[in-house]
């Protein structure tokens, strides 16, 4: 006997590629809601370049810190945070990362940020148009400095892109956007912005949970490349 088949379950509710009734892709709705329960992270553009900020989120003080990634280096001048399934970020930060190494090979120069925002954008639209895939359930924020200045973009499960100042992802984003509508101003020094993306994660945290600079990864991408913020540069911040 074969197991009967409930008849009441849509079949657009089963299948990444098709449209309920009213226009809408459940799969898709569902990555996005993985998002949502993800890690807060931030980005924001400052005076010197790209200030990007992620809670680490350590459960255990069994946890090796350094082992926690949230913010990948893409090339030299990009940089992303992700909220959302870590292996579906890394599979993403994979396929970005020899995007702008074929880029290197084709055209012999660093790729824009737009374009690589924009490809990213595209690998995840992909997966949400063809049987045998599903969406990735991972949100970034995509920010990088080229010769246009410095950028920032976001991309959704769906493959939705927009270019932003400042930007959250994950858990209660609606609270750090709060705090960036209010503060968020051109031109802040590189301490100013720390302090203000150090203030966003914390507005977002659960009221049981507690804050402090030490699970929290912060990483700059200026005219000198990217790279993780020192020690030093993190007790400028909060002097």
């Amino acid at each position: 006997m074969y197991p009967v088949q409930n008849s009441k379950v849509p079949a657009y509710d089963k299948a990444a590629t098709m449209f309920s009734p009213d226009g809408r892709l459940y799969q898709v709705e569902y990555a996005s809601k993985i998002v949502e329960q993800g890690t807060t992270g931030v980005g924001l553009i400052c005076a010197d370049g790209v200030i990007l900020a992620a809670d680490k989120s350590i459960q255990s003080r069994l946890v090796i810190p350094e082992s926690i990634e949230k913010i990948f280096k893409i090339d030299e001048n990009i940089a992303v945070v992700s909220a959302g399934l870590v292996g579906d970020a890394r599979r993403l930060v994979g396929i970005a990362r020899r995007q702008a190494q074929d880029n290197r090979v084709v055209y012999s120069e660093k790729i824009q940020v737009e374009t690589m925002a924009k490809e990213i954008a595209e690998t995840k639209q992909a997966f949400t148009q063809y049987g045998g895939l599903r969406p990735f359930g991972v949100a970034f924020i995509i920010g990088g400095l080229d010769e246009k200045g410095p950028k920032i973009f976001e991309t959704e499960p769906s493959g939705a892109l927009a270019e932003y100042k400042a930007i959250a992802i994950g858990r209660n984003r609606e609270k750090a956007m709060e705090l960036f509508e209010k503060e968020y101003k051109e031109n802040l020094s590189v301490p100013e912005a720390i302090n203000l993306a150090y203030r966003a994660i914390e507005k977002s945290m659960p009221e049981k949970e507690k804050i402090s600079v030490a699970r929290i990864e912060f990483a700059v991408v200026d005219k000198n490349g990217f790279r993780h913020l020192s020690d030093k540069e993190l007790k400028a911040a909060f002097k």
